[in-house]
C-alpha cells in the first residue's frame, strides 16, 4: 500500500477530514491517504500574512508525518510551504493551487478563479504568473461577506460560488474556472456538476497531478 500525506495548512481538523475524504475518493486501489493539520494558526487562511505563516507548519507536518509517504498534497490555495517540502522530501508533491491552475489551462484555455478570500486575490494572481499562466488567467471573482462565515454554511457557500463561477464565464470570458480553496472542496465538487464549462475542484486536481508524478497514469482530463 502506497501512502499519501495530505497536509492541511489550516488548523481545522474537521476541514482536514473533509479533504482526506475527497482525496481518498480519487485514489486508485493500492493507495491510502491520511491528513495532518497545522497545530497553530487560523482554521481557514484568508490573507497573505496567514498564508506565509503557514509555510513552516507545512514543513513541520512533512517532517513529522511524511517521511514514509510516496507523495504529498499541500491542501491550501496558494500552496504554502510547497517548495520547502519539495526540497526536504525528495518525493512528488502536488499543491492544490498549482495543480488546479495547470489543469484549467490545459489546451490553452483561458481560466478564472472563483473564491471567497479577497485578501488573497494578489497572491492567487501571482501564482498564475509564477506558473507561466498569466496570459491565460482571466482574473478572480469573489463572493460577498466574511469568508469564514460563508464557509460554515455549505448551501450558501455553494450558491455564492456558483454566482462567482457564472461571472468568471460571462463577464471575463473564462473557458474553465478553478474553485480557489481547500476548505471549499465539497462545494467545488458539487459545482463541477452544475456547469457546462469545466469547473476544477482543486483537491481532485492535486490527486491527479500527484498520480501523474508517480507514473500511475497519464490520462488527459477535461
Amino acid at each position: 500500500m502506497r501512502h499519501i500525506l495530505l497536509i492541511n495548512p489550516n488548523s481545522s481538523t474537521a476541514t482536514t477530514e473533509m479533504m482526506v475524504a475527497i482525496a481518498a475518493a480519487e485514489l486508485p486501489p493500492g493507495f491510502s491517504v491520511s491528513g495532518a493539520s497545522a497545530r497553530s494558526g487560523p482554521g481557514m487562511i484568508v490573507n497573505s500574512a496567514e498564508l506565509e505563516a503557514a509555510a513552516p507548519e507545512v514543513e513541520r507536518n512533512w517532517q513529522e508525518f511524511g517521511r514514509h509517504s510516496a507523495g504529498v498534497i499541500v491542501s491550501a490555495f496558494g500552496d504554502p510551504g510547497i517548495e520547502r517540502v519539495r526540497a526536504a522530501g525528495k518525493v512528488p508533491v502536488a499543491g492544490i493551487c498549482e495543480a488546479s491552475m495547470l489543469e484549467a489551462a490545459q489546451g490553452g484555455r483561458r481560466f478564472g478563479v472563483a473564491t471567497v478570500t479577497p485578501e488573497l486575490a494578489e497572491a492567487i494572481a501571482a501564482k498564475a504568473r509564477q506558473l507561466g499562466l498569466g496570459g491565460l488567467y482571466t482574473g478572480i471573482r469573489l463572493t460577498a461577506g466574511d469568508p469564514r462565515v460563508l464557509a460554515a454554511d455549505p448551501l450558501a457557500l455553494e450558491e455564492a460560488l456558483a454566482q462567482s463561477v457564472q461571472e468568471c464565464v460571462e463577464l471575463d470570458g473564462a473557458q474553465a474556472v478553478v474553485i480557489g480553496g481547500g476548505p471549499l472542496g465539497q462545494a467545488a465538487i458539487a459545482l463541477a456538476r452544475r456547469f457546462t464549462v469545466p469547473v476544477i475542484a482543486p483537491i481532485p486536481a492535486a490527486v491527479r497531478d500527484l498520480l501523474r508524478q508517480l507514473d500511475v497514469f497519464d490520462t488527459a482530463v477535461a
